[in-house]
């Protein structure tokens, strides 16, 4: 029975250090722990009462320390079943403490915590050499969470950066519109195309990120009237209005790129999200029901 929790140790061991490497390293960003927990809580937030309202705009952070905590809580209890086995005989105990009192899962588990928050309370301490070993590598593992985790923060954010960066600037080409009220799509064809070639190369960076983070989904922009999602339907109108008969081929040409950038944000969102939606405009309409402001 020892080998068999000392496997099952090993093996929740190896799922989380599997899990922090897909998430951070993958090059499609896949998960599995951290993709089930996450959708998890996006679940809860759109099926309790006020979800939407609480949990929906939290759901982002939420989801973050749920992963987090999930792997902590994984290297904690394989290492404390990796633990078990050697209780009490390969461990030395505090003068004050009973080594026949101190030989289950709990015991083991305070040890594992112990040492994977490099706490070094003295109270028990390994005995035998290989778990001498053990208990320093359980702590480098530690603070391996601790660095991945602050790693994957970083990277988060450097992506909700650079989508709510396309946003405003979507977003201040559609206020400029409507100052002027004349269409952007009649201004001079060359500073369109430099207009759209951006737009275009910041909807591919932002697709890229939902696939290496697919987390950030869940990071809702407060200002609700600034969130990509809900200025989507107008950069689509603008490229489409863009690549109308006509006009420039230069110009048709980045209006198309534009668009093909959409298509594929919104079949990225379909892959990766589950979002409902067999066009991009159906798709994008379920985006900007979770993003953005409903009826702009």
């Amino acid at each position: 029975m020892a080998l068999v929790w000392t496997l099952l140790g090993v093996a929740l061991v190896l799922l989380a250090l599997r899990d922090i490497f897909d998430v951070l390293f993958h090059p499609l960003g896949r998960g599995m722990v951290a993709r089930r927990v996450v959708r998890g809580v996006a679940w809860a937030a759109r099926k309790l009462p006020h979800g939407p309202s609480t949990i929906g705009l939290l759901a982002g952070p939420i989801s973050y320390i749920a992963v987090v905590a999930t792997w902590a809580g994984l290297l904690a209890v394989g290492w404390a079943l990796i633990f078990m086995p050697q209780l009490p005989g390969g461990f030395n105990f505090d003068p004050g403490l009973n080594p026949a009192e101190h030989t289950g899962f709990l015991d083991a588990l305070y040890i594992s915590l112990v040492n994977l928050t490099s706490l070094g309370y003295g109270d028990i301490s390994p005995a035998s050499s290989l778990l001498r070993i053990l208990g320093p590598m359980e702590t480098m593992f530690g603070l391996g969470l601790l660095t991945a985790s602050i790693s994957w923060l970083i990277s988060i954010y450097g992506s909700l950066s650079r989508r709510d960066s396309l946003a405003h600037e979507v977003r201040l080409a559609k206020e400029t519109e409507e100052r002027l009220g004349e269409k952007l799509a009649d201004a001079d064809p060359e500073l369109l195309e430099t207009m759209l070639a951006g737009f275009a190369e910041q909807m591919i960076r932002t697709r890229r990120d939902v696939i290496h983070f697919p987390i950030t989904h869940y990071f809702r922009t407060e200002d609700e009237e600034r969130a990509l999602a809900g200025l989507l339907p107008f950069l689509t109108q603008l490229a489409d209005e863009a690549g109308e008969e006509g006009r420039p081929q230069a110009l048709r040409v980045r209006a198309r790129i534009l668009q093909m950038a959409i298509d594929d944000f919104a079949e990225t969102l379909r892959v990766r999200l589950r979002m409902p939606g067999d066009s991009t405009d159906e798709t994008l309409r379920h985006y900007q029901s979770e993003h953005g402001p409903i009826g702009e």
